[in-house]
């Protein structure tokens, strides 16, 4: 057993990152400037994206996408019970309903052969989740928005760098939102990036900023103007260069990155998808999968314990893991607002109770992985039925 505890999923930042902070903090601009600037462009050069806006976070991207969209009051928005609850959080701030559609037992992406049964008249758009880097089967999903006059807008928190089809995801025309939360592939410790076509984000950056004229960002330097104008109720939802500072060395490192997350996950499959009492999480043959989490599934009907033992058995163990997700309809005020039951989505509800996710991070050693296995192993051989 490991002497010391292996945490779940730290942040890997370089001297790069250090000095490249280091160097905003010693310039004329620390919030949004010149740095979150070029981190947009590089953003867009490598997904390919048709254009990219760098925010404060996932949420507040989403929650952009739909303000742009004018998504509001009466609308409906068809999307997962099994994410975090920013992504319904964000749909009731515009004063929309969150309509779920339960998930694919595999990937545990939303259900596109569920989604029909969902649509209304009030059905304004459908937001589909990359779950733990897997693409959604976004084919499908779109000919239904399509055929129906429906947005599409794409919570990417965990797709970098993901292809659907050969194709990033985030290089899409229609709104992709990203999260570069301190877990995440690429992290400015908070922040994220929302991508879509230049006209949708010029209108999405007047929202994101108080709602103030265009390139009011510029306003306090030699080449701006005092004088602005607020033509709509905004957020204040912009990067700044000191995450942007960030943002930069961890771009330019993703694809090192994403390498060795492949390799992990590629150990971890190959020491647990002969267990009987392991299910291993898949990558279709269609899609790149990011690898932000290694979702591993108990067969609870081949263990004495439950979920929650397993995770304090890996704990004794040295080894820190997580849960993704408590699913969306079990929180209390989803639950209570629109009178949820555990088994109103039971594909999501089944497997919530049985997945643990490992800890997967480019930070680790082959001997953190070996420690990983092994305890998983060490426990399944001691509680297996």
């Amino acid at each position: 057993m490991r002497d010391s505890f292996l945490p779940f999923s730290p942040p890997l930042i370089g001297e790069e990152e250090i000095q490249e902070v280091v160097d905003t903090l010693r310039s004329e601009w620390i919030t949004t400037g010149p740095k979150t600037k070029e981190f947009e462009r590089r953003f867009q050069e490598f997904l390919g994206a048709p254009g990219a806006l760098a925010l404060n976070s996932c949420t507040a991207a989403l929650h952009t996408a739909l303000v742009t969209l004018g998504i509001g009051p009466g609308d409906e928005v068809i999307t997962t019970p099994h994410t975090f609850a920013a992504t319904a959080n964000v749909i009731e701030h515009v004063g929309a309903r969150p309509v779920f559609v339960d998930v694919e037992p595999d990937t545990l992406n939303i259900d596109p052969s569920r989604i029909e049964a969902a649509l209304t008249p009030r059905t304004r758009a459908i937001m589909p989740v990359h779950f733990a880097g897997h693409p959604a089967d976004l084919d499908p999903i779109r000919e239904i928005a399509q055929a129906h006059g429906l947005a599409l807008i794409e919570d990417a928190a965990h797709a970098l760098p993901a292809r659907y089809r050969g194709q990033m995801i985030g290089s899409s025309r229609n709104p992709v939102a990203f999260s570069f939360y301190a877990t995440k592939n690429l992290t400015t410790a908070e922040g994220g990036m929302l991508t879509g076509t230049p006209d949708f984000l010029a209108k999405a950056a007047v929202l994101a900023l108080h709602g103030m004229t265009r390139d009011a960002w510029k306003r306090y330097g030699k080449e701006g103007s005092w004088y602005y104008e607020v033509t709509v109720p905004g957020f204040k939802y912009n990067m700044t260069d000191i995450q942007a500072s960030l943002g930069l060395h961890q771009l330019r490192k993703l694809p090192e990155f994403h390498r060795r997350r492949r390799e992990i996950a590629a150990r971890y499959t190959a020491a647990f998808s002969e267990r009987e009492e392991l299910v291993v999480p898949v990558e279709r043959p269609d899609v790149e999968h990011a690898w932000h989490l290694y979702v591993l599934r108990l067969n609870l009907s081949a263990l004495t314990i439950d979920r929650a033992r397993f995770i304090e058995e890996l704990k004794q163990r040295n080894i820190g893991t997580s849960v993704h997700f408590i699913p969306v309809h079990l929180h209390p005020y989803y639950r209570e607002k629109y009178g949820y039951r555990p088994e109103d989505f039971p594909v999501s509800y089944e497997n919530y109770l049985r997945s643990i996710s490992l800890p997967l991070h480019p930070g680790l050693s082959d001997r953190d992985v070996d420690d990983v296995i092994e305890a998983v192993l060490d426990v399944v051989r001691e509680f297996r039925r």
